[in-house]
């Protein structure tokens, strides 16, 4: 197997892009947090002194998207053309699944900066929320889909990712 972010010294380097194809790209990721279920029921009814949560980890999400280059040293930077993030609380288990859905048109995919999405999201709402809850955690996060470029389009086989 070739190593594609390798030089010809051993060292790493950004994969030059330009003879590629441009297409639509989009991939979906996900992160859920768990979390005591007063902590959740207190975010969905704005009793949290930081603010409002939600809003605040969804901007934190699609800023974070778009600022994936600056994060992660191999990525490219890309002109996203859309960022979505949705929350969906599950007030009996105490969860908050994060899903993102980030798009372009370009010649590499998005799959890092939906995952980066979501990461930030979570985070906000651990570190808006961690004076009442430590016990927070940040599991399930992966690459749901995605579509376009050479190798077409990947969906998870696992079924919570759906």
């Amino acid at each position: 197997m070739k190593l594609t972010h390798i030089n010809k010294e051993g060292r790493a380097k950004m994969v030059d892009v330009s003879g590629k194809d441009s297409s639509k790209r989009t991939a979906k990721a996900q992160a859920v947090l768990t979390m005591n279920a007063e902590t959740l029921k207190r975010i969905l009814e704005g009793g949290i002194a930081k603010g409002d949560v939600l809003s605040v980890a969804q901007v934190a999400g699609i800023q974070a998207a778009k600022q994936t280059h600056q994060l992660i040293p191999m990525c490219h930077p890309l002109p996203l053309t859309h960022v979505d993030l949705s929350m969906e609380p599950d007030p009996e288990n105490g969860t908050l699944r994060l899903l993102s859905t980030v798009s372009t048109e370009g010649k590499t995919g998005v799959e890092m900066e939906a995952l980066t999405c979501v990461n930030i999201a979570a985070l906000t709402v651990y570190d808006m929320c961690k004076s009442i809850d430590k016990t927070m955690r940040i599991d399930r996060v992966f690459l749901v889909e995605k579509h376009g470029g050479k190798s077409g389009t990947f969906t998870h086989p696992d079924k919570e990712a759906n």
